[in-house]
């Protein structure tokens, strides 16, 4: 198993389609080259803001494939395996390795309701057939299930094959706790954008945000404001992406919102996939002038 430095800010990329629901190759290769021109530290692909539910297997090897290409080992890329089921869990995590993703980021198994023990032994028995590094991955408003601090410190204290978590409830409480139990062992990343530089600050190591998608830039210099030392700058684009992240992410439905702001950007980020639908044009207009807003700031010498 080779090792990946999860450290830095990572998109959990779009997936493009065409109006007619079709996987759209040539435009994620544009997209992908937004990307990594932002600085970032890495590709999330196959994620929540990728529509990984809606992919079927052979689109999931296309934009990993592809991914994987554009990137052309310059950036490390991940890809978003988790499934309902742990079988299922273990086909995509096998194709991702096969495919020469860096590492795996496996969502709770969700649907049906687990006891923790039945979330421990997934993820075991996931870990002990697969060779790939491992990043956890806990996102209850999605999945409706919250990944405990017991289960995370048992597998990252058990198996080297666990590197990370990404942690998306967005509570300090949380994220506090996890990195008191195994932040010297695994790189926690934070998942929702209001809390990057408060989890910097706890000891996590970086982020997986969807607003890096449409400021990829933004958010790479928030992270390196920190390491650099430089908390004024940081504390000021914190409140810039935490903005960002109100709108696009809060507000609408971030599948549709994120592709216009992106759209609206210049960048051919396509179309939702059914049932989510393209926002309204009002909702449109909304987007317009948050990212006007956030343009001018970035114009300011002090942003």
């Amino acid at each position: 198993m080779h090792r990946i430095n999860l450290e830095g800010i990572f998109v959990p990329h779009v997936t493009p389609f065409t109006s007619e629901g079709k996987l759209d190759v040539e435009a994620l290769r544009t997209c992908v080259g937004f990307w990594m021109k932002g600085e970032v530290s890495g590709l999330v692909s196959c994620g929540s803001n990728g529509e990984a539910p809606y992919l079927s297997r052979k689109e999931r090897r296309i934009v990993i494939r592809t991914v994987v290409e554009e990137g052309n080992g310059k950036i490390p890329v991940i890809v978003g395996t988790g499934s309902v089921s742990t079988k299922q869990t273990i086909t995509f995590t096998r194709d991702a390795e096969k495919l020469e993703a860096d590492a795996a980021l496996v969502i709770t198994p969700f649907y049906f309701k687990l006891s923790n023990k039945e979330i421990y032994e997934h993820y075991k028995t996931v870990l002990e057939a697969v060779d790939l590094p491992i990043i956890l991955y806990n996102v209850p408003k999605f999945t409706g299930v919250s990944l405990d601090a017991s289960v995370i410190s048992q597998l990252a204290s058990k198996y080297e094959k666990v590197v990370g978590l990404k942690e998306s409830s967005g509570s300090i409480g949380v994220i506090t706790e996890i990195i008191r139990l195994v932040g010297d062992k695994i790189s926690i990343l934070a998942g929702t954008a209001e809390v990057i530089l408060p989890t910097l600050m706890l000891g996590g190591k970086g982020a997986v945000i969807a607003v890096a998608n449409v400021y990829p830039r933004l958010c790479s210099r928030l992270y390196h404001s920190f390491k650099m030392g430089n908390y004024e700058e940081a504390v000021k684009l914190q409140q810039q992406v935490s903005f960002i992240n109100e709108v696009l992410v809060k507000k609408y439905n971030q599948l549709s919102s994120i592709k216009d702001a992106l759209r609206l950007r210049g960048l051919p980020s396509g179309y939702p996939r059914k049932p989510a639908l393209p926002l309204e044009d009002e909702e449109v207009k909304t987007i317009k002038n948050m990212l006007g807003n956030v343009q001018e700031s970035l114009r300011k010498p002090s942003a």
